[in-house]
């Protein structure tokens, strides 16, 4: 079943990202309790609640080593 992540919502628009493509809809056609994050199955218009859990836990570890990661000592220029 194909999936598609809310990424943002843009006044009516809710952007969402499709296979690696960001795609809008009208924020309308969404549930009217879906958030930014929530992983929406195309099938059924209804938000996935274990995927988006899922997707929300690999977000979650992926900042934790982010942070533990320090930049390296002494001074540079980016």
């Amino acid at each position: 079943m194909p999936k598609a992540t809310v990424d943002r919502f843009e006044e009516e628009l809710a952007v969402l990202i499709v296979d690696g493509r960001q795609v809008t809809r009208p924020r309308a056609e969404l549930p009217a309790d879906v958030r930014e994050g929530d992983v929406i199955d195309l099938d059924t218009g209804q938000v996935d609640t274990e995927a988006t859990e899922e997707l929300r836990a690999q977000v979650r570890k992926a900042r934790r080593q982010t942070k533990k990661k320090q930049a390296p000592p002494g001074n540079f220029d980016l």
